[in-house]
This record gives C-alpha cells, structure tokens and sequence, in this order.
C-alpha cells in the first residue's frame, strides 16, 4: 500500500496560477499530489488568489496577508505562512524562494521536514538594489545550513550550489505536458494578429528577461510579421516605459495574458523568443515548447539544458547573433517545423509533471523513512 503524506507548500502567490514559475509549480505539483491520496495545502496570499473557495483541484488553501511592498511582499507572507503550519498536522513543508530560507528553523523546531526550492540565481536581478542582492546570497548559504533538503529545478543550478558551498542539492526540474492547441480564432483576430504570422515573447518585463534586447534585434529584421510581447512586472513601470518608448510600431504589447488567450497566443505563434538569464529552468520556456513552437532561446547555461537540440540559442546579450538568427529561421519554415516536433518530444520525455510528482513522492518517503 502506497504511503501517504502531509504536506504544504509555501513561499508562492498562491493558486490558481495567474503570475510565474513558482504558482506553476504549485498549482501542477499539489494537484497531482492530492489527486494521488496525499494531503495537500498551498498558502495563498490576500489579493492574489482568484479562487474564492478553501480547496481548489482536491488542494486545501489558506489565505494570509501580507504587505505590498516589493522588498517585504514575499517574506512577510511566508513568515506568517510558517508559524501556521508549525502548527498544523503538516509532515513536510515545502518552501519556494531562497530568500525565505531563513524562516526555515521555525517548522523544524516543531518536528516538520523542510524542502527549500531555491531556484535560480535571484541575486543578479536588477530590481534588487545593493541590500537585496546581500539578502538572497546570504540566503543561499542559510538553505544549506536550514533545509533537511535543497531542490534544484536544473542541472546548472545544482553544480552552482556544488561549487560554492559544496552542497549536493537534489535535480528535480520543473515540468509541462503536451499542450492541446487552441483554435480560438476569433480571439486571435481580437489580438489583431494571424496564425502563424508573428513572432511571440512571454516572461515579466525585468531587465534580466531580455525584452529590450529582443526588441534591439527585430528592430533589425526586414519583415513584416510583428513581435508580440507578453507580460508584465508589479514593480517594473519605468522598464515597461523604456520598452514602449524604444520599440517601432512593428512591436505589439499586450500586458499579461492567461488563460485561453496566453494559449491561443502560443498556439499559432511563427516562434516563440526567451530571453531569461537568471533563473534556472523556466516554466515559460517549458510551456513554449509544449505547445509546439520554434524556440529561439537566450544561451545561458539554464536554458541550453533545456532547449538541446530541440531549437536555437543565441550567444547571451549579443544583437547581431540574435538578429541573424530570427532573419535565418523567418527564411527557412521547414526548419521551423522541424523544431517544433522535437520540442514537443523533448518536453513529453524530460519534463513530465507526472513523472516529477513521482519523483517528490519518493523523496518525501525518502524524508520520513
């Protein structure tokens, strides 16, 4: 009989997802584990939950508050998230983001296991100013001193805590399934655009995501075919307004967009733009090529381990590479084909959130055994 377990996940916005990685993750992972027997909560913060019930998918949610601010947001949350499941029946508390690592002694000194996810390398964003940079270095060193276990969600990441703090994390990535296309037409008309007549960018408009550079570089480009930018940054306005001010009227923004719209967009785009730097593997570059897009893709470390042979990289921050190569495969469509049916392989053989929950179930028996 397959043992069952107590766990909460902390540290995100909460579900349904409507922001980044982390509520991916949490949405995908607690779903599964409750649809699996085990007992699932994921806290939620006041304001960002759109589910108006206490359990969502089979997961039970407890909302807490917070305080809207861009250096207190996160961690004040999840300090009140700790001291609430301290008290619970919880066995094992999942925490996302390093910079909550330090609260992580609260729920073991009240007998919990603790699993930090520390993600990428959250220290060289620039909305950070020089204090912040300190707090998440310094936080990653706490994880490895506070967690029963740290995740790396990619093989980069892992080698990064293996050579600064000779730390052996556990490699589990995050996940995508196949995506069924959307043949929402009329919402595609409604976005003025044609099927597979644009070239599409999704991720939160910060510096280190690389949409200014993206626009550099198709402002180079002799087409037609118009780039879209998806997304948007709670605390990213004056980046926003540079974007606007510098792209060419070529270049379409259409702020954040979920749901059935975020897949009709993925669905019909010519290929799809990643620019992220910083962080380890993406959920937006995951699902891109769940959807079956040509991924032209920013050639850090994270995201080469993720893309292989199933797209393209360009050499990080330089225009003319990525010029060339947007130029290159908006002149070679079966190229683009190509791509797309071996993105789709990649995800359905490396990235299976079935197979991921698997793997947390085994290390979760692993923890208590």
């Amino acid at each position: 009989m397959k043992n069952t377990h107590n766990i909460a996940i902390l540290g995100t916005r909460g579900i349904p997802a409507n922001y980044g990685g982390f509520e991916t993750f949490a949405e995908e992972v607690s779903a599964r584990l409750a649809a699996r027997g085990h007992t699932v909560t994921v806290y939620c913060r006041v304001g960002n939950s759109v589910h108006t019930g206490s359990v969502y998918k089979g997961v039970r949610l407890v909302v807490l508050p917070t305080i809207k601010h861009k250096y207190l947001d996160t961690i004040v949350h999840a300090f009140l998230s700790v001291w609430h499941v301290s008290f619970s029946g919880v066995r094992i508390v999942y925490i996302c983001n390093a910079i909550n690592s330090v609260f992580a002694f609260i729920p073991r000194l009240f007998g919990k296991k603790v699993i930090i996810n520390v993600d990428g390398l959250e220290w060289k964003r620039a909305k950070w100013n020089n204090l912040g940079k300190k707090a998440y270095q310094v936080s990653e060193w706490i994880a490895t001193k506070l967690a029963n276990v740290i995740i790396s969600d990619s093989r980069g990441i892992q080698q990064y805590y293996r050579d600064k703090f000779r730390y052996e994390a556990v490699y589990i990535t995050y996940g995508a399934e196949k995506k069924v296309a959307s043949s929402n037409d009329e919402l595609l008309k409604n976005f003025g655009l044609e099927n597979r007549n644009y070239i599409l960018y999704v991720s939160r408009l910060e510096p280190e995501n690389n949409a200014l550079i993206m626009i550099q570089a198709y402002a180079r480009v002799k087409t037609d075919m118009p780039l879209v930018i998806v997304g948007h940054a709670p605390y990213g306005k004056p980046y926003i307004q540079k974007l606007r001010t510098t792209a060419d009227s070529r270049v379409k923004f259409l702020g954040a967009v979920y749901g059935e719209g975020y897949a009709t967009l993925q669905s019909h785009a010519y290929m799809y733009l990643h620019g992220n730097e910083v962080g380890g593997t993406n959920p937006a570059l995951l699902e891109a090529m769940a959807f079956g897009n040509c991924v032209l893709a920013n050639g850090v470390s994270f995201n080469q381990e993720v893309v292989s042979e199933a797209g393209l990289c360009f050499e990080p921050g330089n225009i003319a590479d990525l010029q060339q190569k947007i130029t290159h495969l908006l002149s070679k469509p079966d190229i683009v084909d190509t791509f797309r049916g071996l993105a789709v392989k990649r995800i359905s053989k490396l990235f299976n959130w079935d197979d991921i929950v698997l793997q947390y179930e085994e290390l979760f028996s692993d923890m208590l055994r």
